[in-house]
């Protein structure tokens, strides 16, 4: 029950974000979306219908077409995410006030405060329907990707929207939606990014214990072998956060300057010590 409350109450928020991005922001500029919520924007420019009501409308043709395609769980979740996604659209569209008048500044911030927005709702187990689920029925029906799917599907949306909003302010929106994609990604990955160290030493039980005892970190030992030389030797791998991985650096320096170390950028851990 705990972990409902949470997920209703990270999409709800998500769900206002995502709102305050499209009619505080996007719509005052002139700036349109990819997706079922471009096409809500576009109608709005030409026939003056309200996002909301047609974001709720679209979207609950397409949950009817695709509800065989996710699981009850996700579908919960995304009918939940379109009701409240589609409940703010309305209640926030009555004062569209720019922000700014910049369209750079609405760009720029629009794209981010609707990726916050979905990122949030992501979080939450479900999604804002629209390009998810046209996605999940590009990929049963044709064997297209999800990630092309959304991609191609959003692509047409926003340049059928240049007959409406004009050239340059479509290119704005094409920057607006690479910020929020990015947006998403920070959200739903993990803001926080950690490191995984591989570490090949002739000294590895001292670089071992130094980890352990000092940076209070594990590590795992794996066994190989050098492919030209045939010589054992016992690889460290460690994950550690950015902010210690100078210290670990020094660790390893002090202990074997001969030392072979390889980092990589994870962007979520799961597991003791880490993210549950």
């Amino acid at each position: 029950m705990k972990s409902h409350v949470k997920n209703i109450l990270l999409l709800i928020v998500g769900a206002l974000i995502f709102a305050v991005g499209i009619n505080y922001l996007a719509i005052p500029n002139k700036l349109s979306e990819g997706g079922v919520i471009g096409i809500t924007i576009v109608t709005y420019y030409y026939f003056g219908w309200s996002p909301g009501i047609t974001n709720l409308i679209i979207n609950a043709f397409l949950i009817v077409a695709g509800y065989r395609l996710l699981d009850r769980r996700v579908m919960l979740y995304t009918i939940l995410g379109i009701i409240f996604c589609s409940l703010f659209l309305y209640l926030t569209e009555n004062n569209l006030t720019p922000v700014t008048s910049n369209t750079l500044l609405a760009a720029i911030f629009a794209g981010l405060l609707v990726g916050i927005g979905i990122g949030l709702v992501f979080l939450s187990g479900g999604t804002t329907g629209g390009s998810a689920i046209v996605a999940r029925m590009c990929q049963k029906y044709f064997g297209w990707s999800l990630g092309n799917a959304m991609l191609i599907f959003d692509i047409v949306v926003i340049a059928a929207s240049a007959f409406i909003i004009g050239l340059e302010k479509t290119l704005y929106t094409f920057i607006a939606v690479y910020i929020g994609a990015r947006a998403v990604d920070y959200i739903v990955d993990g803001l926080n990014t950690k490191r995984a160290i591989t570490i090949i030493s002739q000294h590895t039980p001292q670089i071992a214990e130094k980890i352990t005892g000092e940076m209070q970190r594990g590590a795992t030992v794996l066994h190989g072998h050098g492919a030209y030389t045939g010589d054992r030797k016992e690889v460290l791998y460690v994950v550690i956060g950015k902010q210690e991985l100078m210290r670990l650096k020094e660790l390893v320096q002090k202990a074997d300057p001969e030392a072979f170390v390889v980092i990589h950028e994870v962007h979520e851990v799961l597991g003791r010590g880490f993210s549950k």
